[in-house]
């Protein structure tokens, strides 16, 4: 029988979990972010349906969400109630008897052998929305890439098949930045080398790419616009790449004494998430973003693996250090990466 992957996307998850534990706001433009309220610093983290009709999209800050849906209820976010949802989607999928590689709360591949994959799929959807009533969109593809971009042609609660077949009528003459692994500063980047949509970087010339973009990632995106990945499922459990603590100020700090003791602070909540975690973070990342919205990351590889938060501190204060504060600050983040160092 031929292999298929499928990937499971969970529709609004984090806005439906909160619609099942208060079924009156079915149907009502809902907001997750930040406490839930509107009037202070925060962003959103998602949106229902009904709320992204106004235009209110995870990112974007509660006040602007408030301006543009009025009407919207705003909620705090509660990871705890969105970790058990996850977990019981999870079983649903492992109890089908096939690699389930989860990615995060909301989405998971399953790696299948069976003659009819949209069936499957269907019955995924069912059983799913069933024993936990939250409903999934499957993207069914001949490899990961394929399976990933096929969920978003699925949304809400369908099925999509993207293969080697339909691949160049489906998305050749879509941006670059519809591939997934390609973001905004990377479309960007392509656009200046010629290359707007898939069909143009498919066909780009892998040298001049790796020359603009790098010798690795230059032709790996060129393998993205022709559909390349890879078609292995790995059954392991999910494993967190990083953690990160991170602080939106309601009034912007301006005193680089303070901004440092708010890096020490945020450093030390990292590294007890590092000791529960039980690994070695291997890099440190701060996020700064500056008034009135620009946002800037740096980050250093560590000499060696380490969860001593005093090492930790250290990096995130270095890392802090290869900041300009010359502006007003209104969030800061601290990230601790786990696995091999990157160059």
């Amino acid at each position: 029988m031929p292999a298929w992957v499928l990937h499971v996307d969970l529709d609004q998850f984090i806005a439906a979990v909160e619609v099942l534990r208060d079924p009156s706001l079915a149907g009502k433009p809902v907001v997750v972010g930040g406490r839930g309220d509107p009037t202070e610093r925060a962003v959103v983290a998602t949106a229902s349906y009904e709320a992204r009709e106004f235009g209110v999209h995870s990112g974007l800050p509660l006040r602007l969400a408030s301006r543009r849906c009025p009407a919207a209820v705003f909620l705090p976010a509660d990871p705890t109630a969105y970790d058990e949802a996850s977990a019981r989607v999870m079983a649903v999928l492992r109890s089908f008897g096939v690699p389930v590689e989860v990615l995060g709360w909301d989405e998971a591949f399953m790696g299948v052998s069976v003659d009819d994959p949209v069936g499957f799929a269907r019955s995924v959807q069912a059983a799913v929305l069933d024993r936990t009533r939250l409903a999934c969109s499957v993207g069914i593809g001949d490899n990961k890439l394929r399976a990933k971009l096929a969920t978003g042609f699925a949304k809400p609660a369908g099925v999509f098949r993207l293969t080697r077949e339909n691949w160049v009528e489906v998305m050749a003459d879509r941006p670059t930045a519809a591939l997934w692994g390609i973001g905004r500063k990377t479309a960007r980047k392509l656009a200046a080398l010629g290359c707007t949509t898939v069909a143009e970087l498919a066909r780009a010339d892998p040298d001049v790419l790796a020359a603009a973009l790098g010798p690795r990632m230059g032709p790996w995106y060129r393998e993205l616009a022709r559909g390349a990945s890879s078609a292995e499922v790995t059954g392991t459990p999910y494993v967190a790449k990083s953690r990160s603590r991170e602080t939106t100020f309601q009034s912007d700090l301006d005193d680089p004494a303070e901004i440092t003791a708010e890096v020490v602070a945020l450093a030390h909540r990292v590294a007890a998430d590092v000791a529960e975690e039980g690994r070695p973070a291997a890099r440190v990342a701060v996020k700064v973003r500056f008034a009135p919205f620009f946002t800037h990351t740096r980050s250093m590889t560590l000499p060696a693996p380490t969860a001593d938060a005093a090492l930790l501190e250290k990096a995130a204060l270095a890392v802090l250090g290869k900041f300009s504060l010359d502006r007003p600050v209104r969030l800061l983040g601290v990230r601790a990466e786990f696995g091999e160092d990157r160059t």
